[in-house]
């Protein structure tokens, strides 16, 4: 859909913690046009066909003007500096043909989190526009990799979707894998090197401390937050076996959910926290299977060609994502029962699913051929045809994209 979004005018120009409103009415529009074109779904007019928009005009639109610039839609806004420090940014959806609004938002946000204003008015148009949820004001955790393949460098590293505001967590004294965000966001589960044994800890984002999760066992790895928050799905080896097992988020004993002989690892649970989705080699090569929470009723889901690993269940319910090894490594879906597979890459090495919160997009990682190949963060839609790279200063890895931020 072609869709016009000038520049956000200011009624009056006041230079705050974040910037002069005037220039942040012009890098608000710029979030909003770049989030909706990576949804693949818009096309926003060029800049230089925009021409600027009168403080006056924002509720007001010149619907004859817009609609010569081809635009069937148009976003207009507004930037306001509160006397408490705060920013107001302003909202408007417009249908350009039949000149009536269509939603208007309104954001009050710290400076600090300009950004995010820019990312709720272009979720505000997403979901009007698609009927889709929205999934732009959300953020990314994943593996920061730098050094050569032999001897890599891994620390945690957090970032908005479109990969700015980006910090790093650890400092890459210990490797660290498979990073996933607490259904609160106030913090990630992961496997860490911490002492040379493969163990799970969690991080607290507000304070940087992290915890061991699992005392006194040999070796712990592949977490993920239970839907409530509460327990942690992972898999630990013993005696030459690898199950799946349950434990409280605060610790105590694992609870233990798979018993067959092989590897059983990789649990993601359903969003009603009911079933769980794993790989296993128990017949033969790794494939997906579903099972109840409490580890009855197991089921095969994966028969087609080559191997399945790192299945992650869609939050609407009805999708599972994984890596298809067969030759190459691509991102496939498919239902709960194992039907109607679809496979959405079609590169050397794509692996690591997660979905987006509306459960539309999702993000892996691709790696190039060779010992000087590049591992970067990417995108696509269940469609497979839009896919993006997501900016990161160093190669990335084990991206885990976290819930829609309140």
């Amino acid at each position: 859909m072609p869709i016009a979004i000038p520049a956000m005018p200011t009624q009056q120009v006041v230079d705050t913690a974040a910037g002069a409103t005037d220039v942040l009415g012009r890098q608000l529009a710029e979030i909003v046009a770049n989030d909706l074109r990576g949804s693949g779904l818009f096309t926003p007019v060029a800049p230089a066909q925009l021409r600027p928009v009168a403080f006056p005009e924002v509720n007001a639109p010149q619907f004859d003007y817009w609609g010569g610039t081809g635009a069937q839609a148009l976003v207009q806004g507004f930037v306001r500096a509160n006397g408490d420090g705060t920013l107001t940014v302003g909202c408007y959806l417009y249908d350009v043909f039949s000149k009536v609004e269509l939603a208007r938002q309104g954001f009050v946000v710290s400076p600090g989190d300009w950004r995010r204003a820019g990312h709720k008015c272009a979720d505000t148009v997403y979901a009007r526009l698609t009927g889709e949820g929205p999934y732009f004001d959300s953020r990314v955790v994943y593996v920061a990799e730098t050094g050569p393949k032999a001897k890599r460098i891994k620390r945690l590293a957090i970032m908005d979707q479109d990969g700015a505001n980006h910090r790093f967590l650890t400092n890459g004294q210990s490797i660290v894998l498979t990073p996933r965000f607490a259904p609160n966001q106030q913090s990630i589960v992961y496997m860490s090197y911490l002492g040379r044994i493969p163990s799970i800890y969690v991080y607290d984002i507000g304070s940087g401390r992290q915890r061991l999760v699992v005392q006194n066992v040999a070796t712990t790895f592949a977490p993920r937050f239970s839907p409530d928050g509460r327990s942690i799905l992972f898999s630990m080896a013993q005696a030459g076996n690898t199950d799946l097992y349950r434990v409280s988020v605060t610790g105590g004993t694992p609870q233990r959910l798979t018993t067959s002989p092989g590897i059983d690892t990789g649990g993601s649970y359903s969003p009603d926290g009911r079933r769980i989705v794993f790989e296993s080699d128990r017949s033969g090569g790794q494939q997906l299977y579903v099972m109840a929470a409490d580890g009855s009723d197991q089921q095969r889901i994966s028969f087609g060609g080559g191997r399945y690993a790192t299945p992650v269940w869609s939050p609407r319910g009805d999708q599972i994502a994984f890596t298809r090894l067969s030759g190459n490594f691509r991102i496939g879906i498919m239902s709960p029962s194992g039907g109607d597979e679809k496979l959405l890459t079609d590169s050397w090495q794509d692996e690591g699913p997660s979905w987006s919160p509306n459960g539309r997009v999702i993000t892996f990682y691709r790696a190039g051929r060779g010992s000087q190949g590049k591992a970067d963060l990417w995108s696509v839609d269940l469609t497979g045809v839009n896919e993006r790279r997501i900016p990161t200063p160093l190669d990335g890895s084990d991206p885990a994209w976290g819930p829609l931020r309140p």
